[in-house]
């Protein structure tokens, strides 16, 4: 009976890991993705701590230093949104943001991908460090790497 539960366990840890469930935020990267737009949107509420207040000038401060040809292009987007504002609420819903936050949405191939950049948090007292891995990450966004 033990060995009967055992396989069965097994063929149940086989299936679920062996499925693989269609997330549009996780694209493979692919040479037919095209890349139209990417936004990248710093979320807050009306009163900002220091860290929140850093997050959005290391972002600004990246966009503005490496991608300034995208901006005028209108291809990257840089906005810091009130989430306290109402007429905020409809781009604030889009990305589910439901605090302070940095968020990149990538639009690829007609579809809308988007992910929060939980790794600014850790890197709001070295801008060296915040720069080059926000930088990273947008590259790689632009060649279609949604990973």
């Amino acid at each position: 009976m033990v060995k009967v539960k055992l396989c069965i366990l097994l063929i149940i840890v086989f299936l679920v890991g062996c499925s693989t469930p269609n997330i549009v935020s996780e694209s493979p990267i692919s040479e037919n993705n095209i890349v139209e737009k990417i936004e990248v949107y710093h979320f807050h509420g009306e009163n900002q701590c220091f860290s929140c207040r850093t997050i959005k000038e290391f972002a600004e401060k990246t966009v503005n230093t490496h991608y300034q040809d995208l901006l005028e292009s209108g291809k990257m987007e840089f906005r810091s949104i009130n989430l306290d504002k109402f007429e905020n609420k409809d781009v604030t819903a889009k990305y589910g943001a439901t605090g302070s936050s940095l968020w990149i949405g990538t639009y690829v191939n007609g579809e809308f991908h988007k992910k929060e950049n939980t790794n600014v948090w850790y890197k709001v007292n070295d801008e060296e460090a915040f720069v080059s891995s926000l930088k990273t990450l947008l590259d790689k966004r632009l060649s279609g790497d949604l990973k």
